[in-house]
Order: C-alpha cells, then structure tokens, then sequence
C-alpha cells in the first residue's frame, strides 16, 4: 500500500494516526476501546460553495442520490445493511461539504466500509432517470417541509441572502431552489460525481474499538483500487470586507404564531482566533438561559418566549452571528431590538466580565468534549478539520485553543462587528387572522372565477 503516516498527537489522552492512500484518500485513524462500537465517517471536499448558477441544490441532491444503490448494493440497500448490523448512518450536506457516516458494533466495521467503497467506486452503476427523479421529489417535499410550509422556515435563506451578496458563493443556502432542482439532469448528477467524488476529493476516519491496522488493511483493499480524479476546479473566493458597511432589513409579513426579531452579523471565518473570540463574545450574550439577552428579555422584561445568539461557523467566507428572538403576547418588535440593541452597546463598552468569560469558556468546553468524547462526533471533527484546515489534529486541541482566548479579545472582536453597519436584520410580522381569512376568501372566488371561466371557454 502506498501511504504516509503521520506522527501521533493528543489532547486529554485522545490520539490520532493519519495516513495517504497512493489513490490520495486521506485516512484517519483513533483507537478507543471504552465500547465495543466503531464510527466510520466519509467527508468530501463539495458542499453548495462549489456550485453554479442555475444548478443550486446539486450537492445535496447528491447526498440523497448516495443512498440510491450502487454496483453491488440495490436500492435501499445501505441503510438495509447497516441496520440489519445494528449500526445507524446518514448524511449531510453544508455550505463546504458533505459528508456521510455509520456507527456500528466494532465487529461489523468491516462491512461500513465496504459500503461506503462501494458507493464511492460504483455509484455510476445504478445511477438512472427513476433513481434521479425519485430522489429529486424527496428533495422537493424536504424543502416543502422545512422551509417553505413551516413558520419562519426561509428566514435562513433569507438571511443568508443579505448577508452574502449575489455572486458570492454562499448567497444561496445548500437546500437549492425548486427551479434549479427541476433543472437538474442526469448528465449534471454524473458530472458531479465524476468531479467530487474521487478518493483525492475525501477524508475517511475511523474511530472507536478499532485494531488500526485490520482498519486501515480493509481500507486499502477496499478503497484502494479506486481511481483519482484530478478535473476538480477550486471554489470561487469567498472573502468579504468584514463589514457590510450598512444596515441591511426586511419585513416578512406571514402567517408566524408570533413577532420575531432574527438579525446575521459577519464575523471572522473559523480556523482563526477571532472566530473563537467571537464564539465566546455570542455564548456570553445569548448562548442558553444564563446569557445577557435571554435574562434581559424573558426573565426580567418577559417581552420575549425564546431568545438565542449563536455562532455558525465557516472557513471559507466569514462566519455568521445569529440573533433569533420570539416575542410574547402583543409586544412589538421595536420594543424587542431596543432591549437588544442596548445589551450589545453595553457588551461593546464594557466587555465580558471575568465571571461571564469562565462561564461561557466552561460552556464551550463542555460542548467540544462532549463531541469529542464520542466515536461519531470524533470521527465527525477529525474529517472537518483534515478537510477545511488540512490537519486533522487540529480538532484535538480545540478545545484548549478555546481556553486560551482572553476577555480582551472577546470585546474587541464584539466592537469591531456588533454593530448596526454591520447586520442583516429580518422582521416577522404575523398575519392578522381577518387577512388571512380575506385572503382565503378571495382565493376560493378567483377558484369559482376561474372555473366558471373555463366551462365558459370550454362550451365555445
């Protein structure tokens, strides 16, 4: 077999061997006996960053494709095979990648990577016009369900939208449009895989009651006679001035169970200690209930049920801050983003306090060991950082980079992007119920109109 290894690194006793395949995939590998399970965890270097116009929602349609069968597994296959194991799997797809992944008992680590090989080198195979459109509807019916027919579903894609101008390669979110989606053909979803999907194009990491060596020799035989593909263009650029220079706003006037209040600030890209910084300075004013603006406004005001302030983070554009309050009973929103308003002038004066900086420090902690402390959610971070940061051992000293932070970075990094210039603010307004019931009412008469009009048309 034709690989490198790397040195072994470790934080809190976790450990990591990194190794090449002479096709390029990238193998990682972490032994952890404490249960008898095994995490096999697959992430390729394409998310909806690498698409174009007019072909959006391609990355995750391929998602849904990958458990479509491939060579030698029909159909459902897959998931049939890994369940019938007593393992569990899925996939997922974000604005830089996607990534697929099965637990399974230890013993049955064998038969995940077969699996995953398999797809890998012959999804082609059993790629067609019914196994294409079958998973285009389901793609359809799930942006139904989770964005167009639920309350505040498109404040994502909305806001994404303000934040990232048009061009830019995260202006639209990885769901796709519905008009992209039915644009979509065979020929594009064989392209794309041609494309990404090559051993060069992936991370693989194995983590839990693994013998690394068996691990990494099934690997070889499996994954291993898998050709490279080296056609991949780089994503387009996706820096940005780190302000957006104005206040940006749109009022949504829908059918919503309340008023809300959501705004996206740009903040830095991960993989920097700003990011942390800037991870620190959301947990502080709105990461869970002992945050400054879930105080503020459920507890002591009671203006707001629900109110958070969270980090997404990204590499390859700036990141995202998002604030997201749900008001109470007949309060106004201009009430709402007043209080708002006022706790992040006084964090930008002031600064977290030192108890305010050990609260949110501990918090994070225990987040990121919580990940790491399970086979999954290893394997899981192990294939980010091998792809977005190109070191895998990254992940294990996340946790100690988030320590290191200082109060004094956190108010910086809050002065220089909490700010009005520097936010997309959305505004739900909830239909009233005698507009929505007009409204209805004037649907069903264009309905009548419409078929009285075409009897009409149809007797001449």
């Amino acid at each position: 077999m034709g690989h490198t290894a790397t040195a072994e690194a470790g934080s809190s006793g976790l450990k990591a061997t990194e190794h090449t395949l002479a096709n390029g995939l990238r193998v990682v590998l972490s032994e952890d006996h404490l249960t008898p399970v095994a995490a096999v965890c697959l992430w390729y270097d394409v998310g909806s960053r690498h698409e174009v116009e007019g072909r959006t929602g391609l990355a995750h349609l391929f998602e849904h494709l990958m458990f479509q069968g491939s060579k030698q597994v029909q159909g459902n296959g897959h998931f049939e095979l890994v369940q019938g194991a007593g393992g569990s799997l899925n996939g997922t797809t974000s604005f830089e990648r996607t990534n697929y992944f099965e637990t399974m008992p230890a013993h049955q680590l064998e038969l995940a990577l077969w699996l995953e090989a398999d797809r890998m080198g012959s999804l082609l195979a059993a790629l067609d016009d019914e196994s294409m459109e079958n998973q285009r509807n389901v793609v359809k019916n799930e942006r139904r369900q989770r964005y167009d027919n639920v309350p505040y579903g498109t404040a994502f894609e909305k806001l994404i939208a303000l934040v990232y101008p048009e061009g830019h390669p995260y202006h639209h979110t990885p769901i796709g449009s519905m008009t992209d989606l039915d644009a979509a053909t065979l020929e594009d979803a064989r392209n794309f895989f041609r494309t990404y999907y090559a051993p060069n194009n992936a991370v693989l990491s194995v983590v839990g009651d693994i013998d690394p060596e068996q691990a990494l020799a099934w690997v070889d035989k499996y994954f291993g006679s898998i050709p490279r593909h080296d056609g991949k263009l780089p994503p387009r650029d996706g820096s940005l001035p780190e302000r957006i220079g104005q206040e940006l706003r749109e009022v949504v006037e829908e059918e919503v169970p309340a008023r809300a209040l959501m705004a996206a600030y740009r903040l830095p890209a991960d993989g920097t200690r700003a990011c942390d910084a800037a991870d620190l300075a959301l947990t502080v004013l709105g990461g869970g209930e002992s945050s400054r603006i879930y105080n503020r406004l459920v507890r002591r005001d009671q203006t707001a049920v629900a109110a958070g302030f969270g980090l997404m983070r990204l590499s390859g554009a700036p990141s995202v801050g998002w604030l997201d309050v749900k008001t109470s009973g007949d309060v106004e929103v201009p009430v709402i983003e007043a209080a708002v308003d006022e706790e992040l002038e006084r964090f930008v004066t002031e600064g977290p306090t030192p108890e305010e900086m050990e609260r949110a420090q501990a918090q994070l902690e225990r987040e990121w060991l919580d990940r790491l402390g399970t086979v999954a959610g290893r394997a899981d971070e192990l294939c980010k950082y091998a792809v977005l940061f190109g070191d895998p051992q990254l992940a294990l000293t996340a946790v100690q980079r988030v320590l290191d932070i200082t109060a004094e970075e956190v108010h910086e990094v809050a002065k220089a992007h909490l700010r009005p210039d520097n936010r997309a603010v959305l505004v739900y307004e909830p239909t009233a119920p005698e507009e929505a019931d007009e409204a209805e009412e004037a649907d069903e008469m264009a309905d009548v109109t419409a078929d009285a009009t075409a009897e009409e048309e149809a007797g001449k």
